[in-house]
């Protein structure tokens, strides 16, 4: 039976990555609900609750969450590495301000590294990182064939998704995506993990913690890195495409 606060609300929000058994039960507790990413940029009214500079999906959140206030049942966050460190502050924001939080902190891990079928596929990189994130809510569980990489993306959905429109089909997804498709976001070890030789463009959001992941790995293993502020100007895609037809 549903609880009284949500007779006048039909949302579910969430940010990052939420494990299938939490999905699983909010579902069964609302099956009517719409699920709603609230890092996607909607277009929202901009707030100006935490400072100018700070990253655009952190931003995403509060304007998403404050505009949609009236429908949201509950807010599913994860406030660990599964996400970032300005998640807690973000999930105390919204608590002080009304809004019903659900915190949890994702800590699975794994030791091996297996295939993970969306990020090795041959669909073309936007598609690859909508279903990633669509997945999440869905669960659907794809079978696509494997195709050897010609580069390699890193790192988080970019708020600008035309960016990856730049990219070949046989673009491998790595970073936090890929633990996201394995169900590990916490993963160091999965963040970490690229193939040597392999053309790699090393993607964070201006003012994200893993711009130091990014940089480091970018230096490492030779790769483009590349960080950006909500829309991608001229100079970024242009950086982009010179690095994929040089390399």
């Amino acid at each position: 039976m549903k609880s009284s606060h949500s007779l006048n609300k039909d949302i579910i929000a969430f940010w990052g990555y939420v494990p299938e058994n939490i999905v699983l039960d909010y579902k069964e507790k609302y099956p009517s609900a719409t699920w709603v990413d609230l890092d996607v940029n909607t277009g929202a009214p901009e707030l100006s609750i935490i400072p100018e500079a700070s990253c655009r999906i952190i931003k995403n959140i509060l304007d998403n969450a404050f505009n949609l206030k009236d429908r949201i049942i509950e807010i599913l966050a994860p406030v660990g590495h599964d996400k970032c460190d300005s998640a807690l502050l973000i999930a105390q924001i919204l608590k002080e301000n009304g809004f019903k939080v659900f915190e949890f902190e994702d800590k699975n891990l794994i030791k091996t590294k297996p295939r993970a079928v969306i990020c090795e596929s041959a669909i073309p990189l936007k598609e690859k990182i909508e279903m990633l994130t669509r997945n999440i809510v869905t669960l659907e569980k794809p079978d696509y064939p494997y195709i050897a990489p010609k580069f390699g993306f890193w790192g988080v959905p970019p708020d600008d998704l035309t960016i990856l429109e730049l990219f070949p089909n046989e673009t491998h997804v790595f970073g936090w995506l890929r633990g996201v498709e394995l169900g590990v976001p916490s993963s160091l070890d999965i963040e970490l993990y690229v193939p040597e030789n392999l053309p790699i463009i090393f993607f964070a959001q201006t003012f994200c913690a893993k711009n130091q992941i990014a940089k480091y790995l970018a230096d490492k293993y030779s790769g483009l890195y590349i960080n950006a502020d909500g829309l991608a100007n001229a100079s970024i895609k242009a950086k982009i495409e010179a690095f994929i037809q040089l390399r």
